[in-house]
């Protein structure tokens, strides 16, 4: 199914729509503000397995992110200082990844992690759904492929084509090929894991 996000809303019969979708176990394809993303419920094992075996990731130790509609849904799931809370708010709303350390709320599916990458993208679809949810999603981009392939990445019907299986996708227009600046605060001082689109001064 593609649902159509016009000017990155959604209707809300569409969220209502989603949002059963995630909570069933299905899998959506949705745009941020930087790449097109897969999205799942967090508790529900089967999609995050799903989507590691389309990004081709290692199905024991996947690199697992929530994107949260907000620092206080991430807060209810992660552990962090002041110092990055300052950091955090600076730059979020916006195309960073955060890596955190985890607390004792994160869903069973991330129960056995230490940390955790934590998205609040500038894009009122991510918005409306974690919101809508109540509860983050568990997120990975879309990989970024050789460039002749880089069509299947930004364009939404060439996405429905290479991943048909996936239950909903969001089409939000044309989407970026860069992805997220990665940030892990888990030490003494941030670290920049990887420069993405998001500007950054550590």
């Amino acid at each position: 199914m593609i649902i159509k996000a016009y000017n990155s809303e959604l209707r809300p019969n569409d969220v209502n729509k989603i949002v059963t979708c995630l909570e069933k176990g299905g899998i959506i394809i949705y745009p941020t503000d930087s790449v097109y993303a897969f999205g799942c419920h967090p508790n529900q094992r089967d999609a995050i397995e799903r989507i590691c075996r389309l990004r081709e990731k290692d199905l024991k130790r996947p690199l697992l992110s929530l994107v949260c509609s907000d620092i206080s849904q991430a807060r209810e799931y992660t552990l962090f200082n002041d110092q990055t809370f300052k950091l955090m708010r600076s730059c979020l709303p916006g195309p960073y990844t955060f890596i955190l350390e985890g607390s004792n709320h994160l869903p069973k599916s991330f129960k056995e992690r230490k940390t955790v990458g934590i998205r609040i993208p500038d894009h009122r679809v991510p918005n409306l759904i974690t919101q809508a949810l109540g509860m983050p999603m568990m997120t990975a981009s879309l990989r970024v492929p050789d460039s002749d392939d880089i069509e299947y990445m930004t364009h939404p019907e060439l996405i429905h084509e290479k991943y048909g299986g996936v239950e909903i996708l969001i089409d939000g227009g044309i989407g970026g090929t860069i992805p997220s600046t990665i940030i892990d605060c888990t030490g003494d001082e941030p670290a920049l894991v990887r420069q993405g689109l998001g500007d950054i001064d550590l």
